[in-house]
């Protein structure tokens, strides 16, 4: 997750500008075959666009200022929720748990979603950038 904030401020801070894969891993600092498959993640989520040739690079598809750090988190390692039961997007009923409405450890966890999920998705990669 760290990388692909890094990598996305990077990109950020190019006003649109393609920037080759090389120069991403050198300037932010990311290891170079870390970094293509995170960037690939980040195109098959539509954060960014990516062009071939001597003139190509990677690039924005969305404004900064609309990018979530939810959003990108989501991409890159799955489901906000610390457990599935209380995952918004990726919900499995537990195995183990007779009665969800009375789980002390869900109760829990789904204030702990809650709060971070609060932060992640008011925050844009705009918002990093100040």
């Amino acid at each position: 997750m760290k990388y692909a904030l890094k990598a996305l401020l990077h990109l950020a801070a190019q006003d649109g500008a393609q920037v080759r894969t090389k120069d991403i891993a050198e300037q932010a600092m990311i290891p170079k075959k870390f970094l293509e498959q995170i960037l690939l993640e980040l195109k098959k989520g539509r954060i960014i666009a990516s062009k071939q040739g001597n003139t190509g690079g990677y690039y924005f598809l969305k404004d900064p200022a609309e990018v979530t750090v939810a959003d990108v988190y989501r991409i890159i390692d799955g489901p906000i929720a610390l457990i599935s039961c209380i995952s918004k997007n990726f919900y499995e009923a537990c195995d183990d748990c007779p009665d969800e409405a009375t789980c002390t450890i869900r109760k829990t966890l789904l204030e702990v979603r809650d709060q971070t999920l609060a932060v992640m998705e008011k925050t844009t990669i705009a918002d990093m950038m100040q």
